[in-house]
């Protein structure tokens, strides 16, 4: 049962990377391929499983690239979260953990006691936004959240791109337990803009 899960995460993996899934769908195509349709859900295997073969498969097969990729997508994070300062950001997702591909977004939590005052902000800096519900990272009610595309710092050669990015408003008392680790001696599952600032200063590295 461990190797075919192992299998199954494997698969899941490769759809993560290559065409941008994410994990959820991931599992249920990797299911279907390898099992076929009707396959039994206590089958499939879990995030983790899947997170630690998107690290391999990111270092098997694109190790020459990936640092790079990494690291410029953090400091696309980084400038998003100092614009943003003054709502206490924190970094999540793959790009946090350093499981991100080109098919990556960002996802910032901010925490405020009026979350008008962000989407204020955004409209004073003229951003073009949509809305909308995300789940609470402790598993609570949902919370707003706002989606827009931002700037990727310019490559030699290649034209000024954006991501999607996210903001996902908290309200300030919510802050308490940001910082809870994925399990023992396990990496946060958000980092603050100070953690941020010291991988991106540390410059490409595929270790989150």
């Amino acid at each position: 049962m461990s190797a075919l899960r192992d299998e199954l995460a494997a698969v899941a993996a490769r759809l993560v990377v290559e065409d941008g899934l994410d994990y959820a769908s991931a599992k249920r195509k990797a299911m279907h391929r390898v099992l076929g349709p009707g396959a039994r859900s206590d089958m499939q295997p879990d995030n983790a499983d899947v997170r630690a073969q998107v690290e391999q498969y990111l270092l098997l097969f694109h190790g020459a690239e990936h640092p790079r990729l990494l690291w410029r997508l953090r400091k696309a994070a980084l400038a998003l979260m100092q614009e943003f300062a003054e709502f206490r950001p924190y970094l999540a997702g793959a790009v946090w953990n350093g499981t991100a591909t080109e098919h990556s977004g960002l996802h910032v939590l901010l925490f405020c006691d009026d979350p008008k005052e962000v989407e204020i902000h955004c409209i004073n800096l003229g951003m073009h936004y949509a809305t909308s519900q995300a789940g609470h990272y402790a598993g609570r009610r949902s919370v707003e959240r706002l989606e827009f595309l931002w700037p990727l710092d310019d490559q030699p050669g290649a034209a000024p791109g954006e991501i999607e990015a996210t903001l996902s408003l908290y309200p300030a008392n919510d802050e308490r337990g940001v910082l809870v680790h994925g399990g023992r001696g396990a990496q946060a599952e958000r980092g603050s803009m100070q953690a941020l600032r010291q991988l991106v200063e540390a410059g490409p590295t595929l270790a989150p």
